[in-house]
């Protein structure tokens, strides 16, 4: 019911549920929407019906396996694990034999369901001991099968060519303990002879390919297949096959199954000395056949571990018991032919079974006791090709057989199931095919005993004689059709050779030519006896004497799988059936690719729509009181949220809520019946529209219970965290104090005994106090070079301290020196030349100390008139550095004239101002300079001293400079001689000055109360006042 509300789009998982159920369309395109959606299992009813998707789908894991182990049938979609695990799980638990019938076409998948069952069963049950040894012998005896019994062909790269039934025994604990096989109707003819497009059987190819260099040397072989006739004419390159690893597959898989090296050598014998057979050649010498390529018959006759000689009698002449004595009569090239692949398909075919036999042996219990039984059929369906021959009329005639059993078990089924439930069995019509079975084996009168009398009477007998006994015989059944009761429409598609049954898949046109020889199965007597004479153990077992001695001739091929299928059925009617139905979608093996007239062939063939309207015959859906009221006992407001009393009470009250029509269901004993799907289906939908109602209720009760739940954690958990953070954080404070006492007690007692002996109490206090005042100096380090304050020190840490502060102030120094521009650099060095001259020994030096010195002192109209003057000076190499106003005192008379002193590399300028230049009134080279004489005082005054001969300046100069100090710094760092300096004091009472003429005059130096400044006295001396 999980995926009814989306049947729209990916169909209904059970076609029981269809409401036109009787319609091929409805139930195709059922399948074609879930094959679209790569849904390829689909049920009807209990039988499960898988579509060959040609791909991988990822559906198989160990992850799939768990979700299908353990549960019933309906609880999950569709799958060959559901199906696997109801007949596992009912053989486990109710001790009741089992079997999976899989049937379907060549290409439908067959094989890989027949193994998916194996995988499960291998993987749900246990991994120890024997049990292990027998699971890995179950699962390696399928390459070993599928490399002898399988081939390619046009509608399959791996087609089964032999029907195989397989026997699982489990023990008590439902662990597989043993197995046994059973083959049907291998296709030996494919040994000798394929069609186009077509390979021999896969192990040709892989002995080829796959085996190493030195064994197929002994085996006279060669890596070619193009060199051997039988496999030559064959396809043998194909894209989706690789011989050599599956070769190694094959010998490892034999390996595990207990084939000892010998045997394994052996089967390669046999297998290459069938290769050599085919390339034995035959031609006709006067009547006579004569075989060439010798050298082949001798490899084949080595392998096979007989005489040339004998062998080469054997293929060319006939031994004939006839009264008594023996008859040789030599072969024609036909029968020679005919004898050389009979021989060929004789070895293969008894391999085969020998093999089949081999691994029951291997897989038999070590205690042989009443073990439960699961049984795998793996066989081929319905077969309708354009020509049917001989082995299509066994394989139809086998399907019979089984949809027969099928239909008988189905009902059975049903009755029991109603009569369980005390329901009235409703008869149920449907097509019997027992009418067919019987045209075909019935004794004296069916198809089968006429081929027999045919093939056993003497007399010239044929195919044809076969057809026209079955014309006379068989011309009132209304199933036999022949060429001559054939309507016109019919007999246009039928030849005279042929005949059509009306099986319960369809009408088949079987061709008769071959039917006797391949019913006689003809084995010369001579190949027989040389067979059991060879030194190969498996080709002399299979081949045993006591077939020669017998004089009972030997049962007729289809007399053989006649029995065969007898015990067949045996088998399948004492088990519980399980249902494979296996559809092949489209002939080019195209994922993706839905044929309808190929899928609608296949499920007629199937009986699918016959099954289907067996089991829709009376009521569509059925399903546990419990676990319907659990499903939709929310669309009853009595039996929601839960139903008190017992479950069947429970679906009668949602039943009658749901206003269910009486005749639309059934109240059984132990589950409710619905006999159309439309009203599951309104149910379902109604239960899709409250599961949203119910989603969104409980999406709040939910929402509101986390969120409570998670308030009430965060609360507790904060708590919780609160209560441990304070008795965390009040141990923290007790130890922190205890260690602040004691730490405490012990500085007190350091400080104590600090100048006493030293102990570890002193000693660790007078650590601290270095620490500590190492600590208080570097917060409280003078930030600036002028500061110089330092932090007292204790007493221990006085040479420190003074090293310290040495070491700081240098570093302070450094600093501040790197981050000097050099212009800042320039004026600090100024500043620095004129301590050394002035400091303490000019009053006024204090003062000039904050102002910082200026590049020049001219006015703004004296710097636009400076150019043509500084111009002119330097076209005679000479700059001006410095410019400033003075007051320039005259020799007679101390007259005060208005100057500019202007200051270059190597003179000193003394110019007038003009309008519109400077006028130069002296200029005097520095190296003539004698001295500059000041006073110590506060004025301005500077007295340049010049030799006498400089005549054209009339002696020395004196001047009256407003920034003294600043002007003879200048000088001093130009001419780099402090020397030239001389300071004069009031106590020396006067300053001399020349004249040109030699005459000297006093200036007096002297202290007022008007000064700082520079006059003429009475007696017209010049007086300097400080």
């Amino acid at each position: 019911e999980k995926s009814l509300h989306e049947r729209d789009r990916v169909g209904v998982q059970d076609s029981v549920l269809l409401d036109d159920y009787t319609n091929e369309k409805t139930f195709l395109e059922n399948l074609r929407k879930r094959f679209k959606e790569n849904i390829i299992y689909t049920y009807i009813g209990h039988v499960l019906v898988s579509v060959n998707p040609y791909r991988q789908l990822p559906i198989y894991g160990k992850d799939t396996i768990a979700v299908y182990q353990k549960t019933h049938l309906i609880e999950n979609p569709p799958h060959v694990f559901a199906i696997t695990e109801a007949a596992y799980r009912t053989l486990v638990e109710e001790h009741y034999d089992q079997c999976i019938l899989i049937s379907g076409e060549s290409g439908s998948g067959k094989t890989e369901a027949s193994k998916k069952v194996l995988e499960y069963i291998a993987t749900v049950s246990d991994n120890k001991g024997q049990v292990q040894t027998v699971k890995d012998k179950l699962l390696q005896s399928n390459p070993v099968l599928e490399a002898f019994g399988n081939a390619k062909t046009t509608r399959n790269d791996n087609s089964s060519r032999f029907g195989k039934y397989m026997d699982i025994e489990f023990n008590a604990l439902g662990n597989p303990i043993g197995g046994n096989i059973l083959n049907y109707l291998l296709e030996k003819s494919r040994v000798v002879h394929q069609n186009n497009g077509e390979r021999n059987f896969h192990i040709f190819y892989q002995v080829l390919l796959g085996t190493e260099n030195d064994v197929l040397s002994k085996l006279h072989l060669t890596r070619n297949p193009e060199d051997y006739n039988y496999i030559s004419h064959a396809e043998h390159c194909t894209e989706n096959i690789d011989d050599a690893k599956q070769m190694t597959e094959v010998c490892k898989a034999m390996k595990t199954l207990g084939l000892s090296i010998k045997e394994q050598g052996e089967i390669m014998a046999i297998i290459a000395s069938v290769l050599h057979l085919g390339n034995i050649g035959v031609v006709e010498e006067k009547g006579r056949a004569v075989l060439n390529n010798t050298s082949h018959l001798k490899y084949a006759a080595e392998l096979l571990g007989c005489t040339e000689k004998e062998l080469h009698l054997s293929l060319t002449q006939r031994t004939i018991l006839a009264r008594g004595e023996t008859v040789s009569s030599p072969l024609d090239r036909e029968t020679a032919i005919y004898a050389r692949d009979a021989l060929a398909k004789a070895i293969y075919d008894r391999l085969f079974s020998w093999l089949v036999n081999r691994f029951n042996k291997s897989l038999q219990p070590e205690q042989k006791t009443n073990n439960n039984v699961m049984g795998i059929l793996d066989i081929y369906g319905f077969e309708i090709f354009q020509k049917n021959s001989f082995e299509q009329f066994c394989i139809n005639y086998c399907n019979e057989k089984l949809q027969q059993l099928f239909i008988e078990l189905t009902l059975k089924s049903e009755q029991e199931e109603y009569l369980k439930e005390g329901i009235e069995w409703e008869p149920v019509e449907y097509f019997n095919n027992n009418i067919i079975i019987n045209l075909i084996e019935e004794k004296h009168k069916g198809i089968i005993a006429l081929l027999d009398e045919e093939c056993l009477r003497p007399g010239d007998t044929s195919d044809t004689t076969f057809l026209e006994k079955m014309s006379d015989n068989l011309a009132a059944h209304r199933h036999f059709i022949s060429y001559q009761k054939a309507e016109t429409k019919m007999k246009k598609m039928m030849g005279r050779e042929e005949f059509t049954l009306v099986h319960y898949a369809g009408d088949v046109i079987y061709n008769v030519h071959g039917f006797l020889d391949k019913n006689n199965d003809l084995l010369f007597r001579d190949l027989r006896e040389v067979m059991s004479k060879t030194t190969n153990s498996i080709t002399r077992s299979v081949f045993p004497k006591s077939e020669l001695e017998s004089k009972k001739r030997p049962d007729t091929a289809i007399t053989q799988f006649k029995n065969s299928l007898t015990q067949l059925m045996n088998i399948l009617v004492s088990k519980s059936p399980s249902y494979i139905r296996c559809i092949k979608p489209n002939d080019f093996k195209q994922p993706g690719s839905f044929n309808d007239t190929l899928i609608s062939h296949q499920v007629k063939y199937l009986g699918l729509m016959e099954n289907l309207r067996v089991r829709r015959a009376g009521f569509a859906y059925r399903r546990n009181y419990a676990e319907f009221l659990k499903r939709y006992k929310s669309l009853c407001p009595r039996t929601w949220p839960s139903y008190n009393g017992s479950a069947k009470y429970g679906v009668a009250e949602l039943v009658k809520h749901l206003d269910y029509k009486p005749e639309e269901f059934r109240m059984g004993n132990t589950k409710l019946f619905i006999r159309h799907a439309k009203t599951l289906f309104s149910t379902e939908d109604a239960f899709q529209v409250r599961k949203n109602e119910l989603a969104c209720l409980i999406q709040s009760h939910w929402k509101g219970y986390v969120q409570r739940k998670k308030y009430q954690q965060m609360r507790h958990a904060a708590i919780t965290i609160q209560k441990w953070t304070r008795r965390y954080m009040a141990q923290k404070e007790y130890q922190r104090r205890k260690q602040a006492v004691q730490i405490i007690r012990n500085f007190i007692k350091g400080f104590i005994t600090r100048t006493g002996p030293p102990t570890d109490l002193n000693r660790k206090f007078i650590q601290t106090a270095k620490q500590q005042y190492l600590l208080r100096l570097a917060k409280s380090l003078p930030k600036s070079l002028l500061d110089k304050s330092w932090p007292t020190p204790p007493l221990v840490c006085n040479e420190a301290s003074r090293i310290l502060q040495e070491l700081y102030r240098n570093g302070l120094a450094r600093k501040y020196r790197l981050a000097l521009t050099p212009e800042r650099k320039k004026q600090l060095e100024l500043k620095v030349l004129a301590e050394k001259l002035f400091k303490g020994k000019k009053k006024n030096y204090p003062q000039s100390i904050p102002l910082p010195f200026a590049e020049d002192r001219l006015t703004d109209a004296q710097n636009l008139i400076k150019k043509p003057f500084f111009t002119t000076e330097a076209a005679s190499g000479d700059v001006i550095l410095y410019g400033c106003n003075v007051i320039k005192f005259d020799r007679h008379g101390y007259k005060r004239r208005n100057r500019v002193l202007f200051i270059s590399r190597k003179h000193f300028y003394l110019a007038m101002e003009g309008d519109k230049q400077f006028k130069i009134k002296h200029k005097i080279p520095f190296e003539t300079v004698n001295k500059l004489e000041v006073t110590s005082e506060r004025d301005n005054f500077l007295l340049i001293r010049i030799p006498p001969q400089l005549t054209k300046d009339k002696g020395d100069v004196i001047l009256e400079v407003p920034h003294l100090i600043e002007v003879i710094t200048k000088i001093v760092s130009i001419i780099n001689n402090p020397n030239l300096l001389n300071i004069n004091t009031v106590n020396d009472g006067k300053i001399c000055h020349s004249l040109i003429n030699g005459k000297e005059f006093a200036i007096d130096l002297t202290l007022g109360t008007n000064g700082p400044g520079i006059s003429k006295g009475k007696s017209g001396q010049l007086i300097v006042v400080g």
